[in-house]
């Protein structure tokens, strides 16, 4: 389908009935950037590999040579060529047609309802830590975790639904709140290390992969680590010059990001031994342990009060970035026309964002049955990766196929992959590779699985049923287009 041809309204159309160009820009080059940094940049990730060992500092290289840097090369060539609201879906659109759009748009969507649960539960846990050293306790703590995880999402909800202009500081605090705890984690890992050793041994062969089946489980958890960059790419219509803007805050917030990744990865381990890492809070117990060392105890509740807040922004940006996709399916008639609202007075697509919280609230809930709170909280990442993972694999093949369009070269503002069309199917075959392997990988259960039997089906069921439910929704809304089409017509 030609991008001429595409039907998702432009954003510069200046027509009043169409609800993108009643969008505001709000998002400047460091909004974008902080943006992405509360997206991308995780803490529950570092606790995750450090929990897994040396060997993970070695998989933060592997992740970032051949997935984040070809991923982020990507996105800034479909992102420049086509700033347009709706990101993803419409890239996969203009590649291959509505029904492969929706299916991308789709999962990309439903992702969230099994992402947040799992967002919200680890933001709650590293919360506990605010109280303190009692804090490991209470973030075992499933009455808590649920009442602070509802309390996340419901402040997130809100302050998107009011508008970018006040949700985007939101998200701004909580990039550089996300980004300063762990700042003082590296500064309280370096201390202690010049003054008493580190409690891990490194080694050149340790540091290397040791390929058993927990690491390649956990392989999905460090590619999904480095998602997210093309999420505000689905806000391209509220962001002031976004083919300029969204490469360059790409870049930056790439390296940041990677560079803290692996950092932050080796200044745990300095200070706790591996198998005593919490995989959700363990950067806020190394937090502490390095203060408490120091005999500075408030720096652990410091950094615990800015994840606090850092958590806040990642629920919120992904809020804001999420929504608008579906809000663009909606305005294509493929889901209900409710979801192409916009506010009338805060101009944002807010029945979007209602349903999705309604929807990731009732799936805390349920999650919490019959299981651990470390299995509850890996099978909804599992089921997240596999959802979200799909329409990657849309993307990079859209890469691939849009590269043959002419106007690649003849668009002065496109930031191209290097290499030509070989570098394009390098950069995307690669990345590509490593999502599908992802993917597979997702669906073994993890080896502490309370019912490892149970574990498999909630997560291929949950998986098959959030797909089907959208190939539902697609061929309601094609039959409906037919029908308002023949009325017309007649």
């Amino acid at each position: 389908m030609s991008q001429q041809g595409s039907d998702v309204p432009r954003a510069g159309t200046a027509n009043a009935a169409n609800p993108i160009a009643q969008l505001r820009k709000e998002m400047g080059f460091w909004d974008v950037l902080l943006f992405n940094i509360a997206t991308v940049l995780g803490p529950r990730w570092i606790a995750a590999a450090a929990h897994n060992g040396t060997s993970s500092i070695s998989l933060w290289v592997i992740a970032a040579v051949f997935f984040f840097v070809p991923t982020g090369m990507v996105i800034n060539e479909l992102s420049s060529r086509f700033p347009e609201e709706g990101g993803l879906y419409v890239w996969a659109k203009e590649a291959f047609g509505d029904f492969h759009g929706f299916v991308a748009g789709w999962n990309y969507w439903i992702y969230t309802v099994f992402y947040f649960p799992g967002l919200l539960l680890a933001s709650a846990a590293m919360s506990a830590y605010i109280i303190g050293e009692g804090g490991g306790t209470l973030a075992q703590d499933r009455t808590f975790l649920l009442v602070v995880s509802l309390g996340y999402l419901f402040v997130a909800v809100i302050l998107n639904v009011i508008g970018l202009n006040v949700g985007k500081w939101l998200q701004n605090v909580g990039g550089a709140s996300t980004y300063a705890p762990l700042l003082i984690l590296v500064s309280l890992a370096g201390m202690l290390w010049l003054r008493q050793g580190s409690v891990t041994h490194f080694t050149v062969s340790n540091m290397l992969p040791h390929w058993d089946w927990d690491t390649v489980n956990f392989w999905s958890q460090i590619a999904f680590a480095f998602t997210g960059l093309e999420l505000v790419s689905a806000m391209s219509a509220e962001i002031r010059d976004p083919r300029r803007t969204l490469p360059r805050a790409v870049f930056a917030a790439g390296a940041l990001i990677a560079l803290m990744y692996i950092a932050g990865t080796v200044a745990v381990l300095v200070l706790v031994p591996a198998p005593d890492v919490s995989a959700t809070s363990g950067v806020f117990h190394a937090i502490t342990v390095g203060a408490i060392a120091l005999k500075i105890g408030f720096v652990g509740i410091l950094a615990a009060i800015l994840v606090t807040i850092g958590n806040a922004g990642g629920v919120g940006s992904t809020v804001a970035g999420i929504a608008r996709v579906p809000f663009v399916v909606g305005i294509d008639q493929y889901l209900p026309k409710a979801f192409g609202k916009i506010h009338p007075r805060w101009k944002t697509p807010y029945v979007s964002i209602i349903v999705q919280a309604v929807a990731s609230g009732l799936i805390l809930l349920l999650s919490q049955v019959s299981e651990t709170t470390r299995g509850a909280y890996q099978g909804l990442v599992d089921v997240a990766i596999i959802l979200y993972f799909i329409p990657f694999l849309y993307m990079y093949a859209a890469a691939i196929k849009l590269a043959s369009r002419k106007d690649r070269l003849e668009n002065p503002h496109a930031v191209l992959i290097p290499g030509g069309k070989p570098g394009v199917w390098i950069a995307s075959g690669i990345a590509f590779a490593v999502t599908l392997l992802s993917i597979i990988v997702s669906i073994l259960p993890p080896g502490d699985s309370a019912n490892r039997a149970l574990f498999l089906i909630k997560v291929v069921g949950s998986t098959l049923a959030a797909i089907s439910l959208g190939l539902t929704l697609y061929y309601q809304g094609v039959q409906a287009k037919k029908k308002e089409a023949a009325r017309a017509a007649g």
